[in-house]
């Protein structure tokens, strides 16, 4: 069992580094899509934020997800093995489609299908956490664009007088900041979902630790109150490096089908964006950062004319956010059920 747990572990960083390659975009579509940065040094940029993250805020997002949505009793390495596989088959899947779904609700969604499938309805803490997520489905692109419509609004009467060309270079190098602030809002947020995943199975499977030494010792935790200090690097590096090989596909979609975008549209986008997602972070609330960016981009198309945004496109990303939880939740059960079999 002992193997088969740090099989698991291995496991949820793959997750990571597939949450970092798929949320790539995020972080760079708006400065790839203004032609700041060319797609390689973007996502080196992204990375490099995404690992400070590590060093810039603490672990309550970490100890909602570990703790705020499943009930502890039922935690287990057959339940969290099969919520990590959901999570990444539905972020796979969307991937491969060029969707910017969103890897935090896949999850969250992927550990409610495997809880279901072993506890019923019992196993759902319904709660704050679930609240606080269902509401930040729709608050938090809702938040993205109304800050960045008001930052753009904003923006634009601080440099009306000013030559385009000399704002266009001013802004090119002020989106430098904000793309940088977006990566670490974003490592501060999504890898901590995959720490609280490794804590919940830790915290799960702790008795077969409880006796050993050496390296092994460093994997048996009791509780919740502290993740520990191996957890947070491994998590933030990986998904850094995921961010680092990026999600073509996606860039696509984010920097040039919703609106078209300047740099100084990029800068507001994702200064409101970072600003969203960082205070999320803060207060231990999962949210996606592809809605909240997604929101921030409509809001800077928005503040120039509604038929600056491409509606249609935008309708077809809301379809998928609403299928994330159930889709990756089915997967999910459906894996939790194999594993029963073999276990």
């Amino acid at each position: 069992m002992v193997y088969y747990v740090i099989a698991i572990v291995l496991v949820a960083f793959v997750f990571d580094f597939i949450n970092g390659f798929h949320d790539s975009a995020n972080s760079i579509a708006t400065i790839v899509g203004t032609r700041v940065l060319t797609p390689f040094k973007a996502v080196l940029w992204a990375a490099l934020f995404n690992f400070l993250a590590a060093f810039t805020t603490g672990t309550a997002v970490a100890k909602a997800v570990g703790s705020g949505f499943i009930d502890v009793k039922l935690l287990d390495a057959n339940l969290i093995f099969a919520a990590l596989l959901g999570a990444i088959a539905w972020n796979l899947i969307t991937w491969w489609f060029g969707i910017p779904s969103s890897s935090s609700h896949a999850l969250i969604g992927a550990m409610a299908g495997s809880g279901l499938a072993k506890g019923g309805l019992a196993a759902i803490t319904w709660g704050t956490k679930w609240n606080q997520t269902l509401v930040a489905i729709v608050l938090s692109p809702t938040l993205g664009a109304l800050v960045a419509m008001v930052l753009m609004f904003f923006v634009m009467w601080l440099f009306y007088r000013v030559r385009a060309s000399r704002a266009e270079r001013f802004f090119k190098i002020a989106q430098l900041g904000s793309s940088g602030f977006l990566s670490l809002a974003h490592g501060s947020n999504d890898a901590q979902k995959t720490m609280g995943v490794i804590m919940a199975l830790l915290v799960g499977t702790q008795q077969y630790f409880v006796n050993e030494t050496g390296l092994l010792h460093h994997m048996y935790i009791q509780n919740f109150d502290r993740v520990p200090y191996w957890i947070e690097i491994c998590a933030y590096t990986a998904i850094a490096l995921g961010t680092f090989f990026g999600g073509w596909r996606i860039v696509h979609t984010m920097g040039t089908r919703i609106t078209k975008l300047r740099p100084v549209g990029g800068f507001c986008a994702e200064t409101a964006g970072a600003a969203v997602i960082y205070t999320a972070s803060h207060f231990g609330i999962p949210v996606s950062t592809t809605h909240t960016i997604t929101g921030s981009i409509m809001g800077v198309g928005a503040a120039r004319r509604a038929t600056a945004v491409r509606w249609g496109v935008a309708g077809s990303l809301v379809v998928a956010w609403l299928i994330t939880i159930p889709a990756a939740g089915l997967v999910s059960a459906a894996v939790y059920g194999i594993t029963r079999l073999f276990a």
